[in-house]
């Protein structure tokens, strides 16, 4: 199983916006193949990204998601913020998980 952080830095008087973007989100990643969760994780500090939290079965599942046309479509709606409701670049991260646990 692998895990993608994309971490996205918005200006906090977007951050509203930016959650009912999610909240309203169409959903086409939940039926693709290899996709587990999608969480979306609020920062609690100043100058701190939102983190948007997929996990997925592999990291061949992922990058079929990233390359079809519901990706496509599903990020089609990105368009709907100004630039500057982003205070800096988007920061993807891939991570294998190793270990994984849960209440006993």
């Amino acid at each position: 199983m692998i895990t993608v952080a994309n971490r996205i830095y918005v200006n906090p008087a977007y951050h509203d916006q930016f959650e009912a973007r999610f909240r309203e989100r169409a959903g086409l990643v939940d039926g693709m193949p290899g996709f587990v969760a999608n969480h979306v994780l609020r920062p609690t500090g100043e100058g701190e990204p939102f983190v948007v939290l997929t996990f997925w079965e592999s990291r061949e599942a992922f990058e079929a998601w990233t390359n079809s046309d519901a990706f496509r479509q599903g990020h089609a709606r990105s368009g709907t913020l100004p630039k500057d409701a982003f205070t800096g670049p988007n920061v993807l991260e891939i991570h294998e998980v190793v270990q994984s646990g849960g209440p006993r």
